[in-house]
């Protein structure tokens, strides 16, 4: 039998690719990839996470094996965020297709137009 595959329904890699390409997961891994952050610092990097989900992202991508979460025993405490090696390696693939996206945005609106003006 070959190896379960994205297109597997219970293939595992579904599960990550998820958490990864999450509308959050990516901004957050993007945000990780130009450097480390404290929480409030990666909440006003990322605009319009809440602080909920924030914290959820981070917990995720930190089961995940993709953030390290480092508390230093200090008062008022401090929590730094950053990427792990296996972090790194898809913050880039993340990065580069929010890079793509941003420079395509020109594009994707012409496209939409022209759908949009089909059935007018």
């Amino acid at each position: 039998m070959p190896p379960a595959t994205v297109f597997d329904r219970m293939c595992p890699s579904r599960g990550v690719l998820e958490h990864v390409t999450s509308r959050w997961g990516v901004l957050v891994l993007g945000a990780l990839h130009e450097r480390g952050y404290r929480f409030s610092e990666l909440r006003r990097r990322v605009a319009g996470v809440s602080e909920k989900m924030l914290a959820q992202t981070l917990q995720t991508l930190e089961r995940d094996g993709f953030v390290l979460r480092e508390a230093h025993p200090v008062i008022p405490p401090r929590v730094d965020y950053s990427l792990t090696p296996l972090g790194r390696e898809a913050a880039e693939l993340v990065a580069a297709l929010a890079h793509w996206s941003e420079r395509r945005v020109p594009a994707v609106e012409a496209a939409r137009a022209e759908y949009d003006g089909r059935d007018a």
